[in-house]
């Protein structure tokens, strides 16, 4: 075993399998850093940050996420597409066959957890293939101290290997890659994608079944700040629709940008200990605050660099998908511990293909209700196998593809939670104005965050029939005026100066809302199904 940190807890993997002495355990980020360089598996860029290639997959293959079925979760996990049931003894022989692959190989160890209010803490090994995953690893999951390492004992274990790759016939997968949860037996394994990713859902998703079952607290996919005043704010929405953007607030103290659990003690709490930012387009004056994380420590995710290290933040030759993690301590402004009270107001952040949706909207409890299990947005281009460009798409709890229970499980303890905070609640398009996807244009990022300082101000006042005009196809209130924002921006219908082709492609759209929503109209209430568009195209 090698380490050359101050955590000198000498550790064995036998329990697992591994039966070698190959163990780099605990090791500092520069030397991760480094390793990675040596073994010519990434580059310093000149921020200094370390740049790597996921290889085949530079996203997430949500078909190829399994969960296995055995007493635990048979009767409690939502089957279907999402969640795809996988056997119990196939899971242990491919196990056995990912530990023979370690067995010939180096590995990487690291001890941290997840949930940063300590009632809820989730003691995790990680056993990396790659030492540059395990720099991931160290960046975002929460970094125990010595003195914990000393009497560390995990609850739950990730094998990730993206050089093993699984054969389908034999191992009842999809194809050779996989992610595949066992509650039963605590253990992650990941294989034949090197898409970093995908060890952090894995835990993610892992939370999303142990919160609400066993913890009555809810787990959201959401990003959180919190105001000089003390109130939380809470942004949900799926992969580039601007969670980790428009949570990183220089006037705000960021508490996380993507997964966060909500007590029944009404405090809001992180499960990571970095942050796994979009930089297609990034640049220092845009988001100043994610530009300046990029430092060393940092891991940029198959991006384009020229011979000196400087990125071109806006070539997507390997992907649209361009990441970098880093630990949540290279932001200035954050919360500490990652913990806040008061939710005073949340966003659903969608990325409207169409260009329909209202940039900015309030909602009334049974509209809440209704948005969040119907979870709209577009897939943006690269943030999963197969989608080249962005398309519309509905996902339930604005994350269905790491959700094992019913959405309505999850809506009902939101809804509850709502009503106990008596929080204001907003629908942000960051999407397209203008015109869909292809003819009109991206929001402009200074306008979502100037409507968003707004509805957090209070500014935008009171809920009233002057301040506010119902939108005729959604029913959501869209206020008239708000500071710093064009009052024709806030009208979609006006930005496209063609009312026919506007209310035609608005109906598409109410009619996908009411399709989609089919499926969860048994679970509704009269109310939530009310609090849905109205309106059908003729």
């Amino acid at each position: 075993m090698t380490s050359d940190s101050p955590f000198t807890k000498s550790i064995s993997l036998k329990d697992y399998g591994i039966h070698h002495d190959r163990i780099h355990y605990q090791l500092s980020p520069d030397t991760l850093h480094s390793t990675t360089i040596d073994m010519e598996m990434g580059k310093q860029a000149s921020s200094g940050a370390l740049a790597v290639n996921t290889g085949e997959f530079t996203g997430r293959s949500p078909m190829d996420r399994f969960i296995v079925e055995d007493e635990i979760t048979k009767d409690k996990i939502w089957w279907g597409d999402i969640n795809i049931p996988f056997d119990a003894g196939k899971f242990d022989r491919l196990y056995d066959k990912m530990v023979d692959y370690l067995n010939e190989r180096d590995v990487f160890v690291r001890d941290c957890y997840a949930c940063s209010d300590e009632s809820y803490r989730l003691n995790i090994r990680v056993i990396n293939e790659y030492p540059w995953s395990n720099l991931f690893v160290y960046n975002m999951f929460l970094r125990p101290e010595e003195e914990e390492l000393k009497s560390f004992d995990p609850e739950w274990v990730v094998l990730n290997a993206p050089g093993f790759t699984a054969d389908a016939k034999i191992d009842g997968t999809r194809q050779h890659n996989f992610a595949i949860l066992n509650f039963t037996r605590k253990i992650a394994i990941v294989g034949g994608t090197g898409y970093t990713g995908e060890i952090k859902k894995g835990i993610f998703s892992a939370l999303n079944f142990i919160l609400p079952v066993q913890k009555n607290t809810l787990p959201m996919h959401c990003s959180a700040n919190v105001g000089p005043e003390g109130d939380t704010a809470l942004f949900f929405g799926l992969s580039g629709t601007g969670k980790t953007t428009l949570s990183t607030d220089p006037n705000r103290k960021l508490i996380g940008d993507d997964e966060h659990g909500w007590t029944p003690q009404n405090t809001v709490f992180n499960f990571e200990g970095g942050c796994y930012a979009k930089v297609i387009d990034l640049s220092q004056e845009k988001e100043p605050e994610i530009y300046g994380a990029i430092k060393k420590g940092a891991i940029l995710e198959n991006v384009i660099m020229d011979d000196n290290g400087v990125v071109d933040y806006s070539d997507t030759t390997i992907t649209q998908n361009t990441r970098v993690s880093y630990p949540i301590h290279h932001i200035e402004n954050i919360q500490q511990p990652s913990i806040g009270k008061n939710v005073k107001n949340i966003f659903f952040l969608t990325a409207d293909a169409f260009g329909v949706i209202p940039p900015i909207s309030k909602l009334t409890p049974a509209q809440a209700a209704y948005h969040f299990i119907s979870g709209y947005t577009a897939k943006v281009a690269g943030t999963e196998a197969g989608v080249v460009e962005p398309q519309p798409s509905f996902s339930a709890c604005f994350g269905a593809p790491f959700m094992p229970l019913h959405p309505a499980k999850y809506a009902e303890m939101l809804s509850k939670k709502m009503v106990e905070s008596g929080v204001d609640v907003w629908l942000i398009n960051t999407g397209w104005t203008g015109g869909p996807y292809g003819v009109g244009t991206r929001m402009k990022l200074k306008y979502t965050r100037a409507m968003i300082s707004a509805a957090l101000s209070g500014e935008l006042g009171l809920y009233s029939y002057d301040k506010y005009h119902i939108h005729s196809v959604f029913g959501v209130a869209q206020p008239r005026e708000c500071p710093g924002v064009p009052t024709e921006v806030l009208s979609p219908r006006a930005t496209w100066n063609n009312d026919d082709a506007y209310y035609k492609t608005a109906f598409k759209l109410t009619n996908a809302f009411r399709e989609n929503f089919k499926k969860f109209e048994a679970y509704a209430s009269e109310e939530i199904r009310r609090g849905g568009p109205q309106r059908y195209a003729f």
